[in-house]
């Protein structure tokens, strides 16, 4: 046992794989960088570092368990987290209308933006998904050893290896986002049908979630 977690190495495991799976976190973080560079990437990811910071102190302090015992708070944050969703997929579908047309830019492109915007953004996507509270709850606990005197260490060491693999996984995306992105200015069809994917892919995402049960 290393203090407090009783299986590491298949925390680890689980982890990566975790993280692996696709979701809106990532796919907004690589369309950032593909729009607007790297370094606005990385703002979005840190967006997500900060709101998957908190929604594992919530679950390690068992606040997040209100989720499981007040199901109409479970229904709001389910909603309204879909259709925020739902709601960047629309705008991302209506611009590549327009691109299509030639009635817009390419997004793909470098440019000024809000500093703030990414990251804010990106919070919002990481804090409105119930679903992932719980599965912090569920995740972390299997690997705490209740024995242990210093709980908090535990939690700690666990959500570091959470965030590393993250920002490794992400800063894949954010590169090959900018990198994308080259190919994607030339190319305005290409652009148009590669922004319209990603905003159909958030209205799944948003229906996915409209979806969720506490089960």
């Amino acid at each position: 046992m290393f203090y407090g977690i009783t299986d590491l190495t298949t925390f680890i495991l689980g982890t990566i794989f975790i993280v692996l799976l696709p979701g809106p976190n990532s796919l907004y973080v690589m369309i950032v960088a593909s729009r607007w560079g790297v370094v606005a990437g990385y703002q979005g990811a840190c967006g997500i570092f900060v709101g998957d910071t908190i929604l594992m102190i919530l679950s390690a302090t068992g606040v997040a368990s209100l989720l499981q015992v007040t199901p109409a708070l479970f229904t709001v944050l389910k909603y309204a987290g879909a259709a925020y969703l739902g709601w960047l997929g629309i705008g991302l579908l209506r611009l590549a209308w327009r691109i299509w047309r030639g009635h817009a830019e390419p997004p793909f492109r470098q440019g000024n933006v809000d500093p703030s915007h990414p990251f804010k953004t990106a919070l919002i996507i990481s804090l409105m998904n119930p679903k992932a509270i719980l599965f912090f709850i569920s995740f972390f606990i299997q690997f705490v050893a209740p024995e242990y005197p210093h709980p908090a260490l535990s939690f700690l060491i666990l959500g570091i290896i959470v965030q590393i693999c993250s920002v490794l996984y992400l800063s894949v995306l954010i590169f090959g986002g900018a990198r994308l992105a080259q190919q994607f200015r030339r190319r305005q069809r290409f652009s148009a049908a590669a922004t319209g994917g990603v905003g159909g892919l958030f209205v799944g995402f948003g229906v996915k979630l409209a979806g969720a049960s506490l089960g």
